[in-house]
């Protein structure tokens, strides 16, 4: 919950700002207090008397504004805020946080500030493709900005794709998430989670059947106790949580550029599913079906981003967890893997086609530490997750 929490939100100008007004209403039913700025633009889709009537609080727009400078410096309503929240983040606010321009009110406030920000992009998706954005985007999250959505879906324009901004209850979620005073706030925390795509030529590739779902669920419910969590994830199924910082691969060797760019954290936990193997020459053309001929892929091994990363020496992560998906003799597996790898923790979990858990809603997972093998009974992932995080929090001292 948000009680006494202290609530900047800057509303852009884009269709979505709409949502802000249910935003408001999520944000207060959970006790926090919203302090709202509208940008021009945001004037043209909601009205200030609407917001300040969901807010219960005046409505700040305009930097030069004698009255309000006299009651309160514009510089200072971003210093009493506990987080900064922008929805929707349109294009432009996000340009001009990452250019550090102060043109207006918002981005005055955005610029002044050392409080944590969120930023719910939503933008028509050939601008939030657009490589301008993408830079922006990079820039902010290397600030140290925090990103919630966003969405596929329609557009109000007709297009369909990314750029929807998030629904106001998964900001609530990542607002919550970023305000924990959980016992690991303050620690920084890698997740990978997903599968991985290994191209065989330009519309064939390598994968296996994970879904993310429970690397995702111990993203969020390390998140919920406070970190700062930095999720890598292969093309899932299942949707990166709210207030987490997400990166996105497709290969195994941009997830290990992405995990060792992420160094150094206090624990990793690699849930990824791996691609072991990947073509040892990139096809550029697509392979044609030849009658009577069977085509002949030559592999080379991906390289072992759990390995690497347990040995790495200095800056490796106090407590490095890896999974273990097997078929047969899986606490026996797991436990060779654990040697191996030179890992402190094993998850493992057996995959076979009769068990459902590789893309279903439950798992059953055995614990492999130094001190023996602890079974888990079969729960739903998110229970699984939150019991993980826990021990994981005991592990680093955190509790």
């Amino acid at each position: 919950m948000l009680e006494a929490r202290r609530i900047l939100l800057i509303i852009g100008g884009g269709i979505a700002a709409y949502k802000a007004l249910d935003l408001i209403r999520r944000l207060r039913e959970r006790g926090a207090s919203v302090t709202p700025v509208m940008t021009a633009a945001a004037g043209e889709f909601v009205t200030p008397l609407s917001v300040a009537a969901l807010a219960g609080e005046k409505v700040y727009s305009e930097l030069f504004d004698l009255t309000n400078e006299a009651e309160m410096g514009h510089i200072q309503l971003s210093r009493v805020a506990d987080l900064l929240v922008v929805a929707p983040g349109t294009a432009d606010l996000m340009a001009k946080m990452a250019q550090g321009l102060a043109n207006d009110l918002a981005s005055t406030l955005l610029l002044a500030t050392d409080t944590p920000v969120l930023v719910a992009p939503a933008m028509n998706v050939r601008m939030w493709q657009h490589p301008a954005t993408q830079r922006n985007l990079a820039v902010l999250r290397g600030d140290g900005v925090h990103f919630v959505g966003p969405n596929d879906g329609d557009m109000a324009c007709g297009e369909f794709g990314p750029g929807r901004m998030a629904e106001p209850l998964d900001i609530v979620a990542a607002t919550e998430a970023l305000l924990a005073v959980g016992p690991l706030a303050g620690r920084r925390v890698l997740v990978t989670s997903g599968p991985t795509q290994e191209p065989i030529d330009p519309v064939r590739y390598i994968a296996n059947r994970s879904s993310g779902a429970q690397g995702t669920a111990i993203a969020a419910a390390l998140a919920a106790l406070g970190a700062d969590v930095i999720f890598v994830t292969g093309p899932a199924t299942v949707p990166p949580p709210p207030g987490v910082s997400v990166v996105r691969v497709e290969t195994a060797r941009q997830m290990r550029d992405a995990v060792l760019a992420a160094l150094p954290v206090e624990a990793a936990v690699f849930a990824a599913a791996v691609a072991d193997w990947r073509m040892s020459q990139e096809v550029t053309s697509k392979m044609k079906k030849v009658a009577g001929a069977r085509p002949v892929l030559d592999f080379v091994e991906n390289p072992d981003i759990l390995a690497e990363v347990s040995r790495i020496g200095d800056g490796r992560p106090t407590l490095v967890v890896g999974f273990a998906a097997e078929t047969d003799d899986v606490a026996a597996n797991a436990a060779d893997k654990r040697l191996r790898k030179g890992c402190d923790w094993i998850v493992a979990n057996d995959v076979s086609a009769a068990t459902g858990i590789m893309g279903g809603a439950e798992n059953a997972v055995t614990l492999i530490t130094d001190a023996g093998a602890e079974v888990w009974p079969r729960m739903g992932k998110r229970e699984v997750a939150g019991l993980l995080a826990r021990r994981i929090a005991v592990a680093l001292g955190a509790v």
